[in-house]
């Protein structure tokens, strides 16, 4: 198993970042929101999760331990993969899903691309036991109230920096896409950054 990464980030994309450790470019699929905190050519420590298929080895990265821990325990629940476990960390955090889980806010789950509305109260049932009590304060969900909409701001805002887009070009990808955001916001959803981020970058490629 491989635990963590650690060495200077020698690339990003929109789902992934290139840690350079020892000489090898070691490529971690990440959420958004830990793609936000990274920098190329500043040191990074990612918590890692190692998947192992037949035809492939992916490496998942993570802020912390914690959300680790919580994608790991996702994916214990029938019909979850490792991508659908980290679609759930990009739109909610460990707390977040946490806390969803033990007051059975099937609200909150269907918010994640792929989960629909039978799917969320099967993980609620499954997840009860396993994923425990939340850990931090309370806090609103992402993409609840006023809140959430300057949270998806701040989150793409940081993303397109990391990625190397000077801070003009990052204001401008973002009011561009905002009328996206701003839609869901306005039918009761949740502002999906990944998503977002695919559409700010088409718009700032089609600027060039």
């Amino acid at each position: 198993m491989i635990a963590f990464v650690s060495g200077p980030v020698a690339a990003l994309a929109p789902d992934t970042a290139v840690v350079q450790v020892g000489g090898i470019g070691m490529a971690v699929l990440c959420t958004p929101n830990t793609l936000s905190g990274l920098r190329i050519g500043q040191e990074a420590k990612l918590a890692t999760s190692l998947v192992v298929r037949e035809d492939s080895l992916t490496l998942y990265g993570f802020a912390d331990d914690d959300e680790r821990q919580v994608f790991e325990l996702l994916q214990t629940a029938s019909g979850v993969g490792p991508r659908l476990a980290q679609a759930m960390l990009a739109v909610h955090s460990p707390d977040a899903l946490r806390r969803a889980v033990s007051t059975g806010d099937e609200k909150a789950l269907t918010a994640v691309p792929g989960i629909g509305k039978k799917g969320a109260q099967k993980l609620l049932l499954e997840l009860k036991d396993r994923l425990g009590e939340p850990v931090g304060p309370a806090a609103a969900r992402p993409g609840a109230g006023p809140s959430g909409a300057v949270g998806w701001r701040e989150q793409l805002h940081a993303a397109l920096v990391g990625l190397g887009y000077a801070a003009r070009e990052a204001d401008e990808a973002v009011t561009a896409v905002a009328p996206q955001a701003e839609a869901t916001v306005a039918a009761g959803g949740v502002p999906q950054v990944g998503q977002l981020l695919r559409a700010a970058l088409q718009t700032l490629n089609r600027a060039r």
